[in-house]
């Protein structure tokens, strides 16, 4: 009898040894804790077309920081932008290409987080508002009050370009949130953001959407969708938008000043794969959190984010 109580109490002592040793793991630096030795840069971005692409389609920029700052950069899908924001605030990854709203939600969860740099057109992005030639809708340069009436989407709910910035400007517009002012149900192209409401308008499927503009000309271009079928109708005024934005524990995996030095690498880049992958031909400019204050504001004034 003796014997099993201090078998039990082993059993016991142990259990409590285990959850004091798990218990002092989770308080370990976030270096410590997602690259351990192998210091790897993992890095992901908010997706804007299928997401099983996404690992693909952005090897060129991993190889480009690889070589550039010497040390391994491996990609991380994610599945959405909620899933980017996510995984940047536990440090599963440590680089993102974020857009104006995630980015700032992301920062606002992790302290010390920086945006770093952003493409020349960022400062001063918009969206397109476009509809299917069926409507007989036109560009103009008044916003198109007569969409009121027909079938619209938005892209992701969490896009700056494809719902924040356009819910602003309609309610700038009319006076009225995007439920008021449509008669018909609001839609929305989920994870296929701006690329599903692009083909959605494109098709017809839908009436009139709503997407970044640097996704509706790199999809004429490369003749995914017909400018004569999915039809530019308004142009927005210009907002602040995409940004990298880098992780703290950078500079405790690989030294200070590590991301200093991948900001450096990112504003230099003129590597030409790198660059349309990005839609950022143009280049890239640094970029800093204060960029995006009147995000914050717009974003607070919505209800899209709290802090």
């Amino acid at each position: 009898m003796k014997r099993l109580r201090i078998v039990r109490g082993v059993g016991l002592a142990s259990i409590i040894v285990g959850a004091i040793a798990l218990c002092s793991c989770g308080k370990k630096k976030y270096s410590e804790q997602v690259n351990g030795n192998d210091k790897v840069l993992r890095i992901t971005a908010i997706p804007d077309k299928k997401v099983s692409d996404q690992s693909i389609k952005y090897k060129a920029l991993s190889d480009y920081l690889a070589k550039e700052l010497g040390v391994k950069v491996q990609y991380v899908n994610s599945q959405d932008y909620s899933a980017s924001v996510n995984r940047f605030a536990n440090n599963e990854v440590q680089l993102v290409w974020f857009g104006g709203l995630t980015g700032v939600q992301a920062r606002a969860r992790v302290e010390g987080s920086r945006a770093i740099a952003q493409g020349v057109v960022d400062p001063e992005y918009k969206s397109y508002f476009i509809a299917h030639e069926s409507t007989g809708l036109e560009k103009s340069e008044e916003f198109p009050v007569g969409i009121a009436d027909l079938t619209f989407t938005f892209g992701s709910k969490k896009s700056t370009s494809g719902r924040l910035m356009p819910t602003w400007f309609i309610q700038k517009e009319t006076g009225k949130t995007p439920e008021e002012f449509f008669s018909k149900p609001v839609q929305f192209s989920g994870k296929a953001s701006h690329a599903g409401t692009a083909s959605s308008v494109n098709e017809g499927s839908v009436q009139v959407g709503v997407l970044s503009y640097k996704t509706y000309d790199s999809m004429v271009k490369s003749k995914e969708i017909d400018p004569n079928k999915a039809k530019i109708i308004w142009v927005t005024p210009g907002y602040a938008d995409y940004n990298f934005t880098a992780h703290p524990s950078l500079d405790e995996t690989f030294g200070p000043g590590f991301i200093d030095k991948l900001q450096k690498a990112l504003i230099k880049c003129n590597d030409e794969e790198v660059l349309t992958v990005l839609k950022r031909e143009e280049g890239l400019i640094e970029a800093k959190n204060e960029d995006f204050a009147n995000i914050v504001t717009i974003a607070k004034e919505l209800g899209f984010f709290k802090e």
